[in-house]
């Protein structure tokens, strides 16, 4: 059974970094992607980036990939999202995703997801 557990949310002032980590343990799929996503209060569920087994990346939005960073271990069993410069308006729930194949089609596994609050 594949699961994702996501951690290294809470509250940062405007301008300040933090860094997501998503653990990843169960794939049996050789090939395989993990997306980070957010949702705000209010709002709909947005995607963020992908990162793919062979480590190819692809930005969601272009608003963050200046400043949102997606990487992965060199063992590939944790998947990590650096976010700087961060903004009160990329407060939200941030959860990380998992699928076979490509970034793009429906994400198939997500984690619990870990609150970000970006606050003064």
């Amino acid at each position: 059974q594949l699961q994702l557990v996501e951690s290294g949310g809470g509250l940062v002032q405007p301008g300040g970094s933090l860094r997501l980590s998503c653990a990843a343990s169960g794939f049996t799929e050789g090939d395989y992607a993990i997306g980070w996503f957010r949702q705000a209060p209010g709002k709909g569920r947005e995607g963020v980036s992908c990162i793919k087994h062979d480590g190819a990346t692809n930005h969601f939005a272009s608003a963050m990939k200046d400043r949102f960073t997606i990487s992965e271990d060199n063992a590939k069993t944790t998947v990590y999202l650096q976010m700087n410069d961060l903004k009160p308006e990329d407060t939200a729930v941030y959860y990380c995703a998992a699928r076979s194949g490509g970034c793009y089609g429906s994400w198939n596994y997500w984690g619990q997801g870990t609150q970000v609050t970006v606050s003064s």
